[in-house]
């Protein structure tokens, strides 16, 4: 397993974290994803541990709170072995203050996840969304308190606008608090908005991405084929999970899939292990998140590391997914170049 360096931290993650998305089910959302309990979450944690997968991502809002709590128990009497990441500002509750990132709120957030994960700290705990209400000053003076209690050794965010993550991270650096390393972020070759702005601000910030969903909502997992119909269990899971997610052109996503289908022959691997293996090589990306319902999806996303997709392949799946970029980044692309060069 490699593993990188986690934005400006001296903190070292490997490049695939397990996301615990899929543990325990606890409602029709997350029952589309998966439903573990703590048995099969014990069994795929040891999976991870052999093959070097360390770093384990939840949320307070996953299967409500229970993806903690089934992680907590699959980690007992190895805490020390492994890193944990989790998140926290989702609605929990149906009051005003049960949602956001306030002192109010940050603070009841944090210690009922360390209770429920059965532990003492969190590795890198990170605000799930931007709460335009709460100061971001206040936001990070509530994670300050927690850093300096040792609760809490890393920070991060997550679904932040480029400038909404930078506004913080201008606020850490004049009050001297805590800077995010890391940003959870949506990226795929189906979905590569990260790269307009993210992507350049966390090069020039050492703000390392943290990929969820890298296979596009589960459309490149290989299933999803022009003129293919889904078997029933897949279709159900794929029409939940489209009801939430971006939407892309079918012809789109089928021009994608056809030139992984055409990389897959081309090299023996996976459609998901290209499509895995194509971020591990974008700048930025430290670590992306892989999620499993069951042992053997969870080996076959184990094997996009080991192995680099070449240039050449890089660049014909860097063309098939192109797409006409929004204003201004279209109009800096085409001029100022050589002042302003693309991050990729």
């Amino acid at each position: 397993m490699e593993y990188r360096q986690l934005g400006a931290s001296g903190l070292m993650v490997p490049v695939l974290t397990y996301g615990t998305g899929t543990f325990g089910g606890g409602n029709e959302f997350f029952k589309a994803w998966g439903s573990s309990d703590v048995a099969e979450a014990k069994r795929l944690v040891d999976i991870c541990l052999e093959a070097g997968v360390n770093m384990f991502d939840s949320a307070d809002g996953y299967s409500n709170s229970l993806a903690e709590e089934i992680l907590g128990q699959a980690i007992k009497g190895r805490r020390e072995s492994v890193l944990i990441s989790t998140k926290g500002s989702f609605r929990r509750g149906s009051g005003p203050n049960d949602l956001g990132s306030s002192r109010h709120h940050l603070t009841k957030a944090v210690n009922a996840s360390l209770k429920r994960l059965g532990t003492d700290y969190i590795d890198l705990y990170q605000l799930h969304g931007f709460d335009a209400f709460t100061p971001v000053e206040e936001a990070l003076r509530t994670l300050d308190d927690f850093v300096r209690a040792g609760k809490i050794h890393y920070v991060g965010c997550s679904n932040f606008s480029g400038w909404h993550l930078m506004k913080s991270l201008a606020c850490s650096d004049k009050y001297g608090l805590p800077r995010y390393v890391a940003h959870q972020a949506y990226y795929s070759l189906i979905g590569r908005d990260y790269e307009w702005e993210l992507m350049p601000l966390g090069i020039d910030q050492k703000v390392s991405a943290v990929v969820w969903s890298p296979l596009g909502w589960g459309r490149l997992t290989g299933k999803v084929r022009r003129g293919e119909q889904l078997p029933k269990v897949a279709r159900t899971r794929s029409e939940l999970a489209m009801s939430r997610s971006p939407q892309v052109s079918d012809e789109y996503l089928y021009k994608v899939v056809d030139a992984l289908d055409a990389m897959a022959k081309e090299t023996g691997k996976s459609v998901p292990q290209i499509a895995l293996n194509w971020l591990l090589q974008r700048p930025t990306v430290a670590t992306v998140i892989i999620g499993a319902r069951t042992e053997e999806q969870l080996k076959q996303n184990l094997g996009a590391v080991g192995w680099k997709l070449t240039a050449e392949q890089i660049a014909k799946l860097d063309a098939a997914s192109a797409v006409q970029l929004a204003y201004p980044y279209w109009h800096q692309r085409t001029t100022f170049i050589d002042r302003n060069p693309p991050a990729v």
